[in-house]
């Protein structure tokens, strides 16, 4: 078993603030070249086959209570390998204990049953909030030198537990899906499972913890409160390698509050109109690394959170210390994402070589007010991206909770603008360093939008490469800086649209032949543009100014 001390982790933490002061300019890959990674757990080579606890392997037996004597016996005897061979393997839900590496092998199926009594309620966390939760198919609390481990599938029977909307089918599917039972709300727009999910719908914070408020109040909803896949809480020493984890309740990978987490190899899989269907979220860990992982799945790929509102403020633990390297995802609302529960913020983080290939959004920083925490000391480098359908890079702090590109037909309109005091429940996003992004298909290239009480801060973006319908929004945006940026757009104008932003330095800019304008300015705070190795002949009309903005916002140099 590993031992982690203090001088160990005293030495990372010197390394990472070190690094960080030295590194501002350079990409991810060089930002992150001391990050020491993780140390792996290991394991003895006792073997614990669940065979040999009574489990069959045909589908039809529940082998809860194999799979429950086989992990006691492993975690007794000092630790060591659980095995699951080849086979179909049903059973309830499973908890992990220390010093247990979970094996699931080749041609091993790990099936979780559809039978919602197997799953008891209990106290959990849920999108940030404490909340009484359906228990996890794979769960583990305050344990150490744990792993899941080998090339089989773990299959949560999400489809048993997820309503689905009609918007995301096709009318054949979602016949079949009335044809099967379950419940179709009022408004015929979407399916649930049980009449328990249902009800779920119609009530206010679902499942979350309150004064007074025990599992029992929550008894007829429980088909509501969707558990994720595998959840570790307060864990220290951990990987994940190999496993394919999919068809999750709700979200797939779930570590919380851990520590020296290494995840590799994995395939998170979900069908794509999965809700709450992520891949990762990380939350509140620390010294993490995320590689040669694929993700395809219904919400968020990579995700990084840090808790909700007053209970992340309150819990005060940011996700820090994280390289996230050599990945692909697929299907996803965002590839690589942070927020929008990051009240406990969020910092030291370093993601490259990675390629998302069809997700909604490339990189994907969201937030909105009332969750506070700082998001800083980000850097993003050497990413692939091709057919993003919404914009390869966005920040935004108006995050309200709906899937980021609208369906065919949906209307949305843009946040009323307000200024508010600034308080803890202010979030803020600075110091980013983003470089070397090639993107072939985007709906738009960039997008900031901040808070007129708290712009998105220094915000670097070097060496991109963009083919994208729309260029670039830049709003309530302070000390954004693009070098090198190409942004070759379908024709739409202007190319730069930026509103009430300042200290904005665009050099090296290049666009389309004949475009019509480049650079609209918007707002009567908009000040201090400088445009630096631009060729501007290429544009009709080098700039407009609207809603007070004025001449001497910019220079062109």
């Amino acid at each position: 078993m590993i031992v982690y001390t203090r001088r160990f982790w005293g030495v990372i933490c010197l390394v990472v603030c070190s690094l960080g002061a030295r590194a501002q300019n350079g990409n991810a890959r060089e930002a992150a070249s001391h990050f020491r990674v993780p140390p792996v757990p290991q394991f003895k080579k006792d073997t614990f086959r669940i065979s040999r606890y009574g489990a069959k392997a045909n589908g039809i037996t529940l082998n809860t209570s194999a799979f429950e004597q086989a992990i006691d016996a492993c975690s007794k005897g000092g630790g060591g390998v659980v095995l699951v061979e080849r086979g179909l393997w049903l059973t309830g839900p499973i908890q992990l204990k220390s010093g247990v590496n979970l094996h699931v092998g080749r041609d091993a199926v790990l099936l979780f049953t559809n039978d919602f009594n197997q799953f008891k309620l209990v106290e959990s966390n849920y999108e940030g909030l404490p909340a009484y939760r359906n228990q996890s198919p794979i769960s583990g609390r305050n344990l150490e030198n744990i792993a899941i481990t080998g090339s089989g599938i773990v299959d949560g029977n999400g489809d048993a537990w997820r309503a689905v909307k009609r918007e995301k089918t096709t009318e054949s599917q979602w016949n079949n899906l009335v044809a099967s039972g379950g419940f179709v709300s009022a408004d015929q727009k979407t399916w649930y499972p049980t009449a328990k999910s249902q009800k779920g719908v119609t009530v206010k914070l679902p499942g979350v913890i309150t004064p007074g408020k025990t599992e029992k109040d929550f008894e007829d909803i429980k088909d509501f409160l969707r558990p994720n896949l595998l959840s570790l809480t307060s864990c220290k020493g951990v990987l994940l390698d190999g496993p394919t984890f999919q068809n999750s309740p709700a979200w797939c990978l779930h570590p919380l509050m851990c520590e020296n987490l290494t995840v590799r190899n994995v395939y998170a899989k979900n069908p794509w109109y999965a809700q709450n269907g992520d891949g990762i979220d990380l939350e509140s860990c620390k010294n993490v690394l995320i590689e040669n992982s694929t993700f395809d799945v219904g919400d968020d790929g990579i995700c990084i959170k840090s808790g909700r509102d007053e209970e992340g403020r309150k819990r005060g633990m940011p996700t820090e210390n994280v390289l996230v390297r050599n990945n692909v995802v697929y299907h996803a609302h965002g590839g690589f994402v942070i927020g929008s529960e990051m009240s406990g913020g969020a910092r030291n983080i370093w993601v490259y070589d990675c390629s998302f290939l069809g997700t909604d959004v490339g990189l994907r920083f969201k937030t909105t007010r009332g969750r506070g925490g700082v998001v800083e000391k980000i850097w993003v480098s050497d990413i692939n991206m091709k057919d993003i359908a919404g914009e390869a890079v966005l920040f935004d702090m108006y995050y309200a909770a709906k899937d980021p590109v609208p369906l065919a037909g949906e209307k949305r309109e843009a946040p009323k603008v307000e200024t508010f005091p600034v308080t803890e429940a202010t979030p803020q996003f600075r110091d980013f360093w983003i470089s070397n992004i090639a993107c072939n298909g985007a709906g738009e290239g960039i997008f900031v939008r901040g808070l007129p009480e708290m712009n998105i801060k220094n915000i670097n973006l070097e060496n991109l490469t963009l083919r994208v319908k729309k260029g670039a929004d830049i709003i309530e945006g302070t000390g954004i800086n693009l070098k090198n940026v190409n942004l070759i757009t379908n024709g739409n104008n202007p190319v730069f649209n930026v509103e009430n932003s300042r200290q904005l330095t665009l050099d090296g800019i290049r666009y389309n032949d004949r475009t019509e304008t480049l650079f609209s300015i918007n707002g009567d705070k908009t000040a201090g543009i400088t445009v630096l190795n631009t060729d501007l002949s290429k544009a009709k009309n080098k700039t407009s100014f609207n809603r007070g903005a004025s001449a001497a916002s910019i220079q062109i140099k």
